[in-house]
């Protein structure tokens, strides 16, 4: 008799809309199913949608301890997309399952909506297009980007991919890491420097950290207030990096001239008097939804299915 294909449950909207992606998996997994809404799911759903399932190709469902529990049919879990906060890794481990991840999948895509983020706050775009709807002429253009200081906070595959783009704009680039990088700030004429001075240097401050005990509010009331009231703070990492009620009153006050956010500690977020602020610029979470990322990371989490499985390369 023929081995029964194994079950894959799918949930990241974005491959579940997506034909060809569906296609492709139900041709390697004939006994795939495919999440039908367009969210995300919370425990709960995740256990009835999933159960007696193989494998679990998810994106930012949570992958709690009690989720594997109430699986115990799971085999791997393939990871969608780079981050890894909502996987219960220790858990995974005790269990024996395997997790298929690759990171940077996505980064070019990040990078680039950072880098038009930073000249969208520099030349006032948000704010000009803003008044302009309204029917009022507000020409002020800002300040160029070129020459400014920039500091990176997390300089791994995105922070890396950011300080390249930045190349030509002339910029002093400062860079923060958990891990020393003479070789690559060398290389690339950035200076590895402390907390303190990214705060107090930078023009723009651009997050590109994972969520973890360490980086949780990393930028509170505390951190804002020693930045300049000139600066720019970027997060396109994860919400709850950044204290969000400390951020609405940075801006209403004026503590920082501006921000963007394509992340927040709820989505969709609730705080409608943030996301009105003028001198906001927000987006649904869309760094690492370029349609070539989307593609890239798809078929990264396929083949990690497909090479558990024993089906070939995708």
């Amino acid at each position: 008799m023929p081995t029964p294909s194994p079950k894959i449950a799918v949930t990241p909207p974005a491959i579940c809309r997506a034909p060809l992606l569906r296609e492709k998996i139900i041709r390697l997994f004939p006994g795939a199913v495919f999440n039908e809404s367009s969210h995300y799911f919370d425990e709960d759903s995740l256990i009835r949608f999933a159960t007696d399932a193989d494998a679990l190709l998810v994106g930012r469902d949570p992958v709690t301890d009690r989720v594997l529990a109430e699986l115990p049919d799971l085999k791997i879990i393939s990871k969608y997309g780079v981050g890894l906060d909502n996987i219960d890794q220790s858990s995974l481990k005790a269990r024996g399952l395997v997790l298929g991840w690759q990171g940077g999948v996505n980064k070019r895509s990040v990078a680039e909506l950072t880098l038009a983020f930073m000249l969208s706050l520099c030349h006032n775009i948000g704010i000009t297009g803003s008044r302009l709807k309204q029917g009022q002429w507000f020409k002020e253009g800002g300040i160029e980007l070129r020459g400014k200081t920039v500091s990176i906070v997390g300089c791994g595959h995105v922070g890396q991919e950011v300080l390249r783009l930045l190349k030509p704009f002339d910029c002093r680039v400062l860079v923060r890491d958990i891990l020393p990088m003479p070789e690559f700030c060398k290389e690339h004429k950035a200076k590895e420097v402390g907390w303190e001075r990214v705060l107090a240097e930078s023009d723009v401050l651009s997050l590109h950290v994972p969520l973890n005990d360490s980086t949780r509010n990393l930028i509170d009331e505390t951190a804002m207030r020693q930045m300049k009231n000139t600066a720019f703070l970027i997060n396109t990492s994860r919400g709850e990096v950044v204290d969000e009620l400390a951020l609405k009153h940075a801006l209403k006050s004026g503590t920082l001239a501006g921000v963007a956010l394509d992340v927040f500690a709820q989505e969709p977020p609730e705080d409608i008097e943030l996301i009105a602020l003028p001198n906001l610029i927000a987006t649904p979470h869309i760094g690492g939804n370029a349609k070539e990322a989307v593609e890239a990371m798809a078929y990264s989490a396929i083949g990690h299915l497909a090479q558990f499985f024993g089906k070939g390369q995708v």
